[in-house]
């Protein structure tokens, strides 16, 4: 088995468990900067560029590969860079897995799909390319096109969805931030949105569940805990030890501060974190069911307030935090 992207949460946490249960398992890294990722482990590395390098005589020495490699970011801007990274990158790998007869588990997004709210979750039907669309949930969307013209040509695939991720491993860190910015100053602002917070633990045991056999489905949702955000930052506060003062902010100002945000990244070149489009999401209900992947592959998924409490641990034990 062959895992991309472990330099990322989710990677880092498959290669692990993985390497935990005595699996014969090989990682991808596009360069050297990601090896401290892989700090207390013995495993095969391949340094190569899924966009460029060639594949083949890889894929077919692993037979499974698990694709978490992926550029993230929730904006409007660089869709040549979302595209070279996870749209050709992805082709082209699951172009490999087909001529080779490798299985590939594609780790795309919820974002791709259509959103539910808490009380009628949103399932593995894909959205169509709408006005509100981040590069990075439109990359997404074509890379799952690509694996789909690939499955019609025989390749043997599975696409999963996971929600938000939160965990251990998350070397970055990534989604992992949203805990370390909770936890800072007296109080925190919430936007009205809400989200399904998942651990990466139990995202990378269905993967491997996945990578064992063939599942009935082609697609699954892997989601978790439905929180609104206010909710969430109370409980990050929390497992920080922070008062869990949490303080509603309303969705005009969320969305003035992601206008002035793209105000400043054109002013200084570079789009930030905190954007319109960042903003928008953080404003609505982003929540799906994981009935199907519960029913036919056996997913667990775990409280958020204990993949909160063993992130925000890590981060201490590291001197993120």
């Amino acid at each position: 088995m062959m895992v991309t992207g472990a330099a990322g949460l989710l990677g880092n946490s498959v290669l692990r468990l993985a390497a935990a249960r005595g699996l014969a398992v090989t990682t991808w890294l596009r360069g050297r900067a990601g090896e401290r990722t892989l700090a207390g482990l013995d495993v095969p590395v391949i340094f190569a560029d899924l966009a460029n390098d060639e594949l083949e005589k890889h894929v077919e020495s692993a037979g499974v590969i698990v694709h978490c490699a992926a550029r993230v970011g929730i904006g409007r801007t660089d869709a040549a860079g979302f595209h070279r990274d996870n749209v050709l990158a992805t082709q082209r790998l699951a172009s490999a897995c087909r001529a080779v007869g490798a299985r590939l588990i594609h780790v795309s997004t919820v974002d791709t799909l259509v959103w539910g709210t808490r009380d009628r979750p949103g399932g593995e039907t894909p959205a169509g390319p709408h006005a509100s669309d981040t590069t990075y949930a439109a990359s997404k969307r074509h890379a799952e096109a690509a694996v789909i013209a690939e499955m019609g040509r025989g390749l043997d695939a599975t696409i999963v969805h996971p929600g938000f991720l939160l965990g251990p491993w998350d070397w970055k860190p990534s989604s992992g931030r949203m805990i370390l910015a909770a936890a800072r100053g007296p109080f925190t602002l919430a936007p009205p949105g809400g989200n399904d917070f998942c651990h990466a633990g139990a995202v990378a045991e269905a993967l491997l569940a996945l990578a064992d056999r063939r599942p009935p489905s082609d697609r699954y949702v892997l989601s978790g805990e439905a929180l609104t955000y206010a909710e969430a930052f109370g409980l990050m506060r929390q497992v920080a030890g922070r008062p869990a003062r949490v303080i509603p902010a309303p969705a005009a100002a969320v969305m003035a501060a992601g206008y002035a945000g793209d105000l400043w990244g054109r002013l200084s070149g570079r789009e930030p974190a905190l954007n319109s489009a960042a903003a928008a999401i953080a404003c609505q209900p982003h929540h799906f069911s994981s009935a199907r992947a519960i029913a036919e592959i056996g997913y667990r998924p775990r409280p958020a307030i204990e993949a909160m409490r063993e992130a925000w641990t890590w981060f201490v034990e590291r001197g993120y935090a």
